[in-house]
């Protein structure tokens, strides 16, 4: 069976200052810990997943400057297939601005920089990698011509795309249509259904009716509350993990990166949700995007001491 898992997304260098407690707006706070870690949810999701066992090929674009070299020897650190992650010698790589309070909640700005440059002549170059692939992981940090583009390449060679509706921008509707499974939160889901998820059956109805808009899998994630998925055949509900969190920044790329995995292996799909929820919790337990990201032999662990 292939197993092949290709992301096709973002990658930043993450700047992050983590403190007892977010600031106001024209606050100052000086007791800051900084912490320079690279991230990205397309460079977090390829993390995550091969991280979690996976075979992935990244198909990205960064730039020239500093932080660039050491980013692309990470990826390949990872055991990942980078033959397909472009350069952009005129433009810097993203990078991404982060504060994270106590409690792991966190103020996040991204500067796309060659992320925007992902263009699909670009993808188009990874056409014979992309064939190959059982499953395709997108996000929304990259141009919305090239996630249309790749949505229509995927429907040509029948290949089925996980799309993770981050962040929550306008796009073409039609193209949940072609939507192998949509993993969302609160927010993401409330901005295509209309609906504000505010608890658990607002949740399900907004599941209802993305499934309606054609989408043929719906995974809504919420949180510390747990994660409600969908499809023709059933609703169901997973409830989340109970761990203290330190940084959310990377959860909901953790889960998409090790549900592609389970996925892959032809897990049932409440396993698959289960084992990404259980890499999700781990992630939170620990500081920085890609840093947080667990092994495959330490989800495997948590979930055996978390029966």
């Amino acid at each position: 069976m292939n197993k092949k898992i290709v992301v096709i997304g973002s990658s930043n260098v993450d700047l992050i200052m983590k403190m007892d407690r977010l600031p106001k707006v024209g606050e100052t706070i000086t007791d800051a810990t900084f912490m320079q870690v690279y991230g990205g949810k397309g460079a977090n999701q390829a993390v995550a997943a091969a991280r979690a066992g996976g075979d992935v090929a990244f198909v990205n674009c960064v730039g020239n400057d500093a932080y660039t070299p050491q980013m692309l020897t990470n990826f390949e650190t990872e055991g990942m297939h980078t033959q397909f992650v472009f350069q952009e010698d005129k433009l810097v790589s993203g990078h991404a601005l982060v504060m994270i309070g106590s409690e792991g909640n966190n103020y996040l700005s991204v500067a796309p920089g060659a992320n925007a440059a992902l263009t699909p002549e670009k993808v188009k170059k990874a056409t014979k990698i992309i064939k190959e692939a059982a499953i395709i992981v997108m996000q929304y940090e990259i141009p919305l011509e090239t996630i249309e583009y790749v949505f229509d390449l995927a429907q040509d060679y029948k290949i089925p795309v996980l799309w993770n509706f981050a962040p929550a921008q306008k796009f073409n509707i039609d193209y949940l249509k072609k939507t192998e499974i949509l993993v969302v939160n609160e927010t993401e889901a409330s901005f295509i259904s209309k609906i504000e998820v505010t608890d658990r059956a607002t949740a399900e109805k907004a599941v209802y009716k993305l499934l309606e808009l054609g989408s043929k899998l719906i995974i809504l994630t919420l949180g510390a509350d747990g994660v409600i998925y969908g499809n023709k055949n059933e609703m169901s509900y997973v409830p989340a993990f109970k761990v203290k969190a330190e940084d959310t920044t990377a959860a909901g790329d953790t889960f998409c990166g090790s549900f592609a995995v389970s996925f892959v292996e032809g897990k049932p799909l409440n396993e698959v949700i289960t084992f990404s929820s259980a890499a999700a919790a781990l992630a939170v337990t620990r500081i920085g995007a890609q840093p947080s990201i667990p092994k495959r032999i330490d989800i495997d662990r948590f979930l055996i001491e978390n029966k």
